[in-house]
């Protein structure tokens, strides 16, 4: 029999990444990856498989339900990778809340228990549910797998998940969950597999992306992180504010009479990077521009992430190392200079030749902690979590 074959999809806030496995021994084996630009006018899929890439038009319009990009997307790959027949879809989803603590195949009850979780996340749980949805509409004998993001953090202790509020606010659900969960179980992952001695001790996870967060893992289980109820806690980002004074909210509500949506797009869209700024949420951008602003911006979200990684390494009880991941911890070195420098006191210190060349080990000789670059693979995990899920239910899986 054929080998089962697995398309995960993960859902950003204008792109879906693919990712497609086949599950075979050993566990999923990559076959390629694609991307869908939403914002892309007309719509594009950029894919990759087997190393032969393809960027293909699609005719099909963005809806709130997104069948008719599904739909398509799906049909080209039957269409022109006739060896890669799908069988299974693994999703990336957001917000576990307390119910879920690793992944579950999508059933009526899971799939209402998500979207039940959708006002926790309100800008990311809804991508995740029209893609689950759009497949159960066109292809509702292939099973569906979730891989939470919320889930790797359910490890941290009270004393990080509940706020200094009234208890009862607790069991309603408001409460620290953290996440980039995934990202986060894949670098675990990796150091345990490449530096077990490191992966052993006290590490924070720098996820430094568009949305970006970080982690204090101890012996690659999470302990506390920067993200808390919500992903517009912990350090600034490209459009999201980070950490506020809740009082700035009360402010901006009373005071100057804005409603609830506006604060809401200000803090998730206008903010970050961007709105120190006013030039442009691409870190890439801002490092490239000669305008004080632009500098600021930078010095700020530096500086903020190292705050971030002191106040992890107290909760870890000392740090042993460092690990920037995501886009801009993989590929802009003078934010990983500019964080480290700010660490100095606690032993960082970068040797300059490999960290302006990505390398995996960035520490300087003289260096009391590890300093690495390792990228990150949320499909891998996803993949990984579904085999496990499917595991007897699909015809020669293993």
């Amino acid at each position: 029999m054929a080998t089962p074959i697995l398309l995960t999809l993960n859902p950003g806030s204008s792109t879906i990444k693919l990712g497609l496995y086949a599950l075979d021994e050993g566990g999923p084996r990559r076959l390629g990856r694609g991307i869908i630009d939403l914002q892309h006018d007309p719509l594009s899929l950029r894919i990759d498989v087997d190393g032969q890439r393809a960027e293909i038009t699609l005719t099909a319009r963005p809806s709130p339900d997104l069948h008719e990009v599904m739909e398509e997307t799906l049909e080209w790959l039957a269409h022109h990778l006739p060896g890669h027949p799908i069988t299974a879809f693994g999703h990336r989803v957001v917000h576990g809340g307390a119910r879920f603590a690793g992944p579950e195949r999508i059933t009526d009850e899971t799939l209402e228990a998500i979207a039940a979780l959708t006002p926790l996340a309100p800008l990311h749980q809804p991508q995740s549910l029209r893609l689950i949805r759009a497949i159960r509409h066109f292809w509702p004998e292939h099973p569906q797998t979730a891989s939470f993001d919320t889930a790797f953090h359910r490890s941290q202790d009270e004393r990080v998940r509940r706020f200094a509020l009234p208890r009862a606010l607790f069991d309603e659900g408001i409460q620290h969950y953290g996440f980039h969960g995934l990202s986060y179980r894949f670098i675990a992952g990796e150091l345990a597999r490449t530096a077990p001695e490191l992966a052993r001790g006290r590490v924070v996870v720098a996820h430094l992306g568009s949305g970006a967060s970080l982690c204090g893992l101890e012996s690659g289980a999470s302990r506390d992180t920067t993200m808390g109820f919500s992903t517009l806690d912990g350090i600034p980002m490209s459009t999201r504010c980070g950490a506020l004074d809740p009082g700035v909210l009360l402010h901006l509500l009373q005071q100057r009479g804005l409603d609830a949506q506006a604060v809401s797009d200000m803090l998730y869209h206008r903010s970050g990077l961007l709105g120190i700024s006013g030039i442009s949420a691409d870190a890439r951008m801002l490092a490239e521009s000669g305008a004080p602003e632009a500098r600021q911006a930078l010095e700020i979200f530096a500086f903020r992430i190292a705050q971030s990684v002191a106040a992890l390494a107290t909760t870890l009880g000392g740090l042993d190392g460092v690990v920037f991941t995501a886009g801009i911890g993989e590929h802009q070195p003078a934010v990983r200079a500019a964080v480290c420098a700010h660490l100095a006191w606690l032993g960082a210190a970068i040797d300059p030749e490999a960290n302006a060349a990505n390398a995996t080990r960035i520490e300087a000789a003289s260096s009391r902690i590890a300093v690495r670059v390792i990228p990150t693979d949320e499909e891998q995990v996803i993949a990984e979590e579904a085999a496990t899920l499917l595991r007897g239910i699909l015809p020669n899986a293993v």
